[in-house]
């Protein structure tokens, strides 16, 4: 766990590429179903990160996903992509394109440094 308060918490997820996870603290199944406050708080935080991504490592874009087929709990992926990946431009969970030796910075160090953000 990177970050937490009352409304989120973010996570990473084990990856080959920076990789991380916003979920809302209370178990709720739609964004829609969210207060105005936990979306505000989802939105803030998703724009923290992207903006830290892009400027830390420099990807070829930054993907944002929600989706909960199996796990049916708000949250948001963030992930930093670069051509090199092994899936790009496929999706995460879509069909390997490559063997990646991506060579990146730090993602503990990224880690660490995004603390302060929020």
């Amino acid at each position: 766990m990177i970050y937490k308060n009352e409304l989120i918490h973010i996570k990473k997820e084990k990856s080959e590429i920076p990789w991380l996870i916003i979920f809302t603290n209370e178990n709720i199944k739609e964004f829609s179903q969210c207060s105005f406050e936990i979306k505000t708080e989802i939105l803030r935080c998703l724009d923290i990160i992207e903006k830290e991504m892009l400027a830390y490592y420099k990807p070829e874009k930054i993907n944002i996903a929600s989706f909960g087929n199996y796990v049916p709990h708000v949250h948001f992926h963030v992930m930093a992509r670069f051509k090199d990946d092994s899936f790009f431009p496929e999706p995460m969970w879509g069909k390997k394109q490559r063997e990646a030796n991506l060579d990146l910075p730090s993602f503990e160090s990224f880690c660490e440094k995004l603390k302060d953000k929020f």
